[in-house]
């Protein structure tokens, strides 16, 4: 079997790895560095463009600057749009409105200027213990596919304490597991790049 989609910015060893189907780029190979040309499932890191990277940045005077990720959120929308696929970023990312993308709506997908597709997803519908609500971006020939837009009762809390939300500290969901796709999700963003026909 040989790699029939390119899944960049990943963990090693995580879900995307070690599958025959996937050819895929973590830290150590660089995914800026990515110049193939099979569909993609982009997962850029985030934590520059969460909703408490202006935090951050005021915690550490400024050491970790908002929007500062070596270009890598810039390199996947570039490789989504010229090969097609998907990327996904958490809900209320910044690098949407600093790279020109409309924030999507709570439910469906919502077709862009720029002829790319936004939508709002919980991945507590596809396994994670959190809400953890997703932007994804997707780019191809072909509409994308229905998701699943319900947003089950999330079983878990990502800044969990006892005195956050009423939570008990077991039901925190640690960086870990936050950060990681399950995979049901993956499996549907894999799907999603297969299907989406090439660019433009």
């Amino acid at each position: 079997m040989t790699a029939s989609v390119s899944a960049l910015f990943v963990q090693r060893g995580g879900v995307y790895w070690d599958r025959l189907d996937v050819d895929a780029w973590d830290e150590e190979r660089d995914a800026r560095n990515y110049a193939g040309d099979l569909p993609v499932v982009a997962h850029p890191p985030c934590s520059r463009w969460c909703r408490l990277a202006k935090f951050n940045q005021h915690l550490t005077g400024g050491r970790l600057e908002v929007g500062d990720d070596k270009g890598c959120f810039a390199s996947a929308l570039f490789n989504v749009r010229r090969c097609g696929g998907v990327l996904e970023h958490p809900a209320w990312s910044i690098a949407w409105a600093a790279h020109g993308l409309a924030a999507p709506p709570e439910r469906g997908w919502h077709l862009d200027i720029d002829g790319g597709w936004c939508c709002e997803v919980s991945q507590a519908a596809y396994g994670h213990r959190a809400r953890k609500l997703t932007w994804l971006y997707y780019f191809g020939r072909n509409p994308p596919e229905m998701m699943d837009w319900s947003r089950p009762e999330a079983r878990g809390v990502v800044s969990g304490l006892r005195n956050n939300c009423g939570r008990p500290l077991a039901d925190r969901v640690w960086k870990r597991e936050a950060s990681a796709t399950k995979p049901a999700f993956a499996e549907v963003l894999l799907g999603l790049a297969r299907n989406c026909g090439g660019p433009h």
